[in-house]
């Protein structure tokens, strides 16, 4: 298959002929029929004089009509074929006149199955009584949504007007402008000014209530959850300044948090003005809250400067994952950065181990000519991306070199879409003084070539010895032996390194059961809330074939959907023949509950479609 485009594998829409400058909503949320209709009014500028068309990508949208929203006259449109991942182009002739800006209104509506909406009964919800509705539009399924050039190059302020049924709160990744009831529908509005990528715009409907966790910061969630919410997030404020004094200003305004429902399948996603975040992240003692920590850190990395496209991933995932450390940093100490990066490494060496050192989409750059984006999507961006930035970083001496460039780099490109070859050529430029420092990188090797980094760094290890000294005492414990681990072990440690110790062990040989009984015993393992700990537990279980955990383990990817975890346990009960079926019919019963990007994922990990 070839490109859908010249500059974009994944879209099928040429913003170098004809540009979309903004966008206005105007929608209807129909919980009855599971599809929001209504128009986007796209403001378009032709680039190219001889352009004729406007071409948009879709996703099963269902186009009534095409007008030019000044004059009133009928557009004429085609629909390309449809692609089962990249959906149809949405061909539409430009009014013959000469001017370069039109206002182009496009009167549509979604279908049921629309793979960005995730449509909840009420009995889905924690509150049981009203139903709920929330968006994830990243990478590709945008067009699914909203008549769009979905394609990260492209960024775009808009405005928006929802309606939905009164007594529900609409929220969107913009600005709040307003409301009014209107018989027994409640109208919202919203802008958000600064231009940006359409797989960033959300929204989600449902019984939300909200607390105040900071001067420019509400926590939101169903009622059930806000409490905890507001506990566990109540440090968002301290993040927002530290990664201020990092990257400079926080041009969105208000930047607020929504606890999504278990099935949203990320631990966070970077929405502007509206982070969505996972309830599995409520731990209780905000351990966890290194996830906000990184969706804050996107507010630059990410939303400010973006990835042009798919293959350029990293320059999203590894700076975010950069500064969200760098925060860990200037919070904690450098100590738990290091650690940070070491349960990182770890992450990144498991993942290629899983996909294989030689798959090409292990890249730092892949080629995704015919690939959807939620094929490639892994670790390696993340953890590959930060290791690259965190070497940089010791080439040009450290971080009181590197942090300037990091903020000179983020002005620079605000508010653009750039290559990978863009931020090279500006590193070679900031450190013209020291340009042969960078004769020792290997770019091929960095961007190019599958599998691990060709550099390891050399991490500050002081807070992991603890945790490979309970690691390795396990392994070693004789059976015929007195136990030698007492009920407090863990209790010297902070979450992080219990996580961490979970994971040592998981890259050891398989623990025989008796050692695992005796683990839960003495440290009450099963009963630990700890999503992170929870998912490593139930895993050491798996992989020692210990029933009583593969139960558990079901139970787990049937309560929440974030594939950080669903995956790797599905792919564990998969590995086990004996459990495998059961596997399989525990996903076949709850895939309708989970959102389309995990169930298309795990479809694939289970082997149903081949």
């Amino acid at each position: 298959m070839k490109r859908l485009s010249p500059a974009d594998p994944n879209s099928y829409s040429r913003p170098d002929q004809v540009v979309v400058s903004s966008l206005h909503l105007n929608w209807d949320v129909d919980f009855s029929r599971k599809i929001v209709s209504g128009t986007a009014t796209l403001t378009v500028e032709r680039k190219q004089d001889d352009a004729v068309h406007l071409i948009l990508d879709t996703r099963d949208l269902t186009i009534k009509s095409v007008k030019d929203e000044e004059t009133g006259q009928v557009l004429q449109y085609a629909m390309g074929e449809a692609h089962p991942n990249f959906g149809s182009d949405l061909k539409i002739v430009l009014p013959s006149d000469a001017k370069k800006k039109f206002k182009i209104q496009i009167e549509y509506e979604t279908s049921p199955s629309c793979s960005a909406l995730q449509w909840l009964a009420p009995e889905q919800t924690a509150g049981k009584q009203h139903p709920y509705v929330f968006s994830q539009c990243q990478a590709i399924h945008c067009r699914s949504l909203v008549p769009c050039q979905d394609s990260p190059a492209v960024k775009i302020p808009y405005t928006a007007e929802v309606s939905a049924p009164s007594g529900l709160v609409v929220l969107m990744s913009a600005l709040r402008d307003g409301q009014q009831e209107k018989e027994n529908r409640a109208v919202y509005r919203f802008r958000q000014p600064v231009p940006m990528p359409s797989y960033l715009i959300a929204i989600a409907v449902g019984a939300l209530e909200s607390r105040k966790i900071g001067p420019r910061s509400l926590v939101w969630s169903e009622k059930e959850y806000v409490e905890k919410a507001e506990f566990e997030f109540s440090e968002t404020e301290t993040m927002l300044k530290t990664a201020e004094s990092l990257c400079g200003d926080y041009v969105w305004g208000q930047y607020d948090l929504l606890i999504l429902p278990p099935s949203f399948p990320y631990g966070g996603m970077e929405n502007p003005c509206l982070t969505f975040v996972t309830p599995t992240l409520l731990a209780g003692d905000r351990s966890l809250a290194d996830v906000v920590a990184h969706e804050i850190s996107h507010s630059w990395t990410g939303n400010l400067i973006t990835n042009c496209q798919w293959e350029h991933f990293w320059l999203n995932e590894g700076f975010t994952m950069f500064v969200e450390r760098k925060i860990a940093g200037r919070m904690c100490g450098e100590a738990t950065r290091n650690f940070a990066a070491i349960g990182g490494w770890k992450d990144l060496a498991e993942c290629i181990r899983t996909r294989g050192e030689n798959d090409p989409l292990t890249c730092l750059i892949p080629d995704l000519t015919g690939v959807d984006p939620d094929d490639a999507f892994s670790t390696v961006p993340y953890e590959k991306g930060h290791t690259l930035l965190w070497y940089l970083e010791t080439l040009v001496g450290g971080p009181s070199e590197f942090e300037p460039f990091l903020k000179a780099y983020l002005d620079k490109f605000k508010y653009q879409s750039i290559t990978s070859e863009v931020f090279r050529s500006f590193l070679f430029e900031y450190f013209v003084d020291k340009k042969n420092v960078f004769d020792a990188v290997d770019w091929q090797a960095w961007w190019h070539t599958p599998g691990m980094p060709p550099i390891e760094p050399q991490f500050d290890d002081s807070l992991a010895v603890v945790c490979k000294t309970l690691c390795k005492k396990w392994v070693e414990w004789d059976l015929a032996k007195d136990c030698p681990f007492l009920k407090d072990d863990l209790d010297k440690m902070s979450s992080n390194q219990r996580r961490e110790w979970l994971a040592l062990l998981l890259e050891e040989d398989a623990l025989p059961i008796k050692k695992l009984e005796k683990m839960n015993e003495l440290y009450n393992m099963s009963s630990r809330n700890n999503a992170e700990i929870k998912f490593r537990w139930l895993r050491l279980g798996l992989k020692a074939h210990w029933k009583e955990q593969a139960d558990e383990a079901l139970k787990f990817v049937t309560e929440q959907g974030r594939m950080k975890y669903v995956r790797p346990i599905y792919r564990d009960l998969y590995d086990w023949e004996e459990m495998r079926q059961q596997a399989i019919a525990v996903y076949k019963a709850n895939k309708d509950s989970m959102m389309h990007v995990a169930a298309y994922v795990v479809t694939k990990d289970l082997h149903l479609n081949e």
